[in-house]
């Protein structure tokens, strides 16, 4: 019984590296985070941070029974449904310029 387990992980370890062999192999070195991406990076984490602070602030501001129609509130109120829209897009373009690079990357121009 113990002879077939190590016969069948033996099998496996030899498939796994003839199909590591098969594959294209990808650039010795990483692309370099640009810049740019740390920058679009923050700012997405930047506004989901804002927009659950701003979430939390209603809810305390509805437990002290606070008008919402005058002062920041109304800012408050609009940053948490834009701020997740906006991170999720920066988000994506990060990975959309990521993607882009690499693929420049890995044709060699």
């Amino acid at each position: 019984m113990l002879s077939t387990r190590v016969a069948r992980a033996c099998e496996v370890i030899r498939r796994r590296d003839s199909l590591m062999r098969m594959s294209t192999p990808s650039p010795r070195e990483d692309v370099p985070i640009r810049r740019i991406d740390r920058i679009l990076s923050y700012m997405s984490l930047g506004l989901l941070v804002l927009s659950i602070v701003c979430f939390f602030a209603i809810m305390l501001g509805s437990a002290a029974n606070a008008d919402f129609s005058t002062g920041v509130w109304p800012v408050v109120g609009i940053v948490v449904y834009i701020a997740p829209i906006l991170a999720f897009l920066l988000l994506l373009t990060v990975l959309i310029m990521s993607f882009v690079r690499r693929a420049r990357a890995n044709r060699g121009g």
